[in-house]
Order: structure tokens, then sequence, then C-alpha cells
């Protein structure tokens, strides 16, 4: 190892000097971050003024989110959420010049292959670049949404935060709506007045949860922080990465050039000219 010393430092210079040139060219990135809690932290908060008791479960130790916040959470990366993704903003349009870009776009149009973005692609790009980070000892969430451009960033994180608002409201006001009706059809042929108090009761709570439903600005999620994207890209981070290959760098060349050695044998160009036909590896493993 110490004979081929400089022949290690040019293989880690050259490992070194190439990662460094595919970080240079990776494609920076933009994020859009926006920090939420779940409305039930409030005491006017929708959930629980339509319930008897908070919604909040668990313990200190507790890290599943419950109540309408956890629904939220679902529908941020859920399939009705991408369509919506996909049908008002040009998802599809950049992931296509991303298939279509690169040694990849290349290997794709060589062999014919499908070079256009569809649905399925647009639910793991935001699959991938969607994060829901929980905060540690709070209730807060914070959402992080990377793009290569700034404007799509900050209008992709809005869009899904609004979706998922509006598809908890919509749900809950649905099912006010349809329990009130059942409730006026059963008060219609009720004759008994126990019942009828205790259905004109039901009633007048589903209608007060009605009116919340439709004035509260916040069902499921509380903007702690609204979105906003960063002024220069963070995606990746080239500082860490050459600071991690400089490490990986020397360390893959040690490992190469010890291969090497082990490989090409341990007994010395000298010694093996002294052994005799067919007994060099024996005898040189011996010394």
């Amino acid at each position: 190892m110490w004979r081929i010393r400089l022949a290690i430092v040019m293989a880690a210079l050259l490992f070194f000097a190439a990662g460094a040139a595919i970080v240079q060219f990776l494609p920076r990135l933009y994020v859009a971050q926006a920090v939420i809690a779940p409305a039930e932290t409030t005491g006017i908060a929708t959930s629980t003024l339509l319930s008897p008791t908070p919604l909040l479960g668990g313990g200190l130790l507790e890290a599943r989110q419950t109540g309408h916040f956890a629904v939220y959470l679902d529908v941020l990366r859920s399939p009705e959420a991408v369509a919506v993704l996909a049908r008002e903003t040009g998802l599809l349009t950049y992931l296509t010049g991303l298939r279509g870009s690169g040694p990849g776009g290349a290997l794709r149009r060589l062999l014919a292959l499908r070079t256009e973005a569809d649905l399925d692609d647009a639910q793991n790009w935001v699959e991938r670049n969607l994060a829901i980070t929980p905060g540690i000892g709070t209730v807060t969430v914070t959402l992080s949404l990377a793009h290569q451009d700034r404007a799509a960033a900050l209008g992709a994180l809005q869009r899904l935060h609004a979706m998922a608002e509006a598809k908890v409201r919509a749900d809950l006001a649905e099912l006010t709506r349809r329990r009130i009706v059942a409730i006026e059809a059963r008060l219609a042929v009720e004759t008994d007045l126990f019942l009828r108090n205790m259905l004109y009761e039901q009633l007048g709570q589903h209608q007060r949860s009605g009116l919340i439903i439709g004035v509260d600005e916040a069902v499921a999620a509380r903007l702690v922080s609204r979105p906003m994207v960063e002024l220069r890209p963070s995606l990746p981070n080239r500082a860490l990465l050459l600071l991690l290959l400089a490490v990986a760098a020397p360390v893959l060349a040690l490992f190469g050039a010890a291969c090497a050695v082990l490989l090409g044998g341990a007994v010395p160009r000298h010694r093996q000219a002294e052994l005799p036909f067919g007994f060099a590896g024996h005898r040189g493993g011996a010394d």
C-alpha cells in the first residue's frame, strides 16, 4: 500500500473530481414551506364545537395524528390532490421535460419508451418531494415542497393546502346536511313527545354544526406560518455533499487499493522469481 501511495492519492482525487462534477450539474430546487397546527388545539376550533370533547388523544409519546387533522394530512398526498395539481398547474409538462432530458431521456427515446408524464408519475413526484415533518415537542407540522421553479413550488404548496382543507370542510358539511335531512324526516312522522324533544335537540346541534362549518376559517389545519418560498435554491446541499465526498473519496481509493493488493498476491516480485513453478501461490501465502 505504501509503494502505491501516489496512485491511491491520484485515485482519490479522481473520485472526488468526478463526484464534484456530478454534484455541480445536479439541478437546484427551491423549497416552499408552511407551518400548520391541528385546529383541535384551539378551544373554539370547529372540531371541539362539533363534539362534546376535544379530539386530541394520546400522551407525550403519542406521535399519531387524530381527528380532522389526520384526514387533512392524508389528503395532501392523495390521488385526488395530485389530480388537482395536474389540472391547475403545469406539473405534467414539467415532469415530461424531466423525463425527456438527460441520459435517461436519451435512453427512453432510444428504446422507444414513454416520455410523456401521467398521473402516476405526478403521484410519485408528490410523494418524493412533499415532506411532512412533525415538530419536536410541539403539535406543529412543517410542510415542505421542492421544485425547480420558485413560483411553481409556492403555488403547488398553496393548492395542496387549500384542496385538503376544502376536502375536509366539504365532507363535514355533507355529513351535517344528511343528518339534518334524516332528523327532519323522522320528525315529520314521529308522534311521541319525548322522542320529538330529543330529535329537536339533535336537530339544533347539527344546525349549529352547519353554521360553524360555513363560517370557520380552519376546519382541519390552522396556519401558523403561511406558505412561503426561499429566495435561493437550497436542494441539493452542495457544500454538505462535497464535504461527504471529500471523506468518501479517500476511503473508496484505499478500499480499491487494498482489494488490488490482496488480489495481486502478498509475495514480493523478487521472491516469486525464486519459487518453484506451481508453488508460488502456496509458499507466498505461507510467507
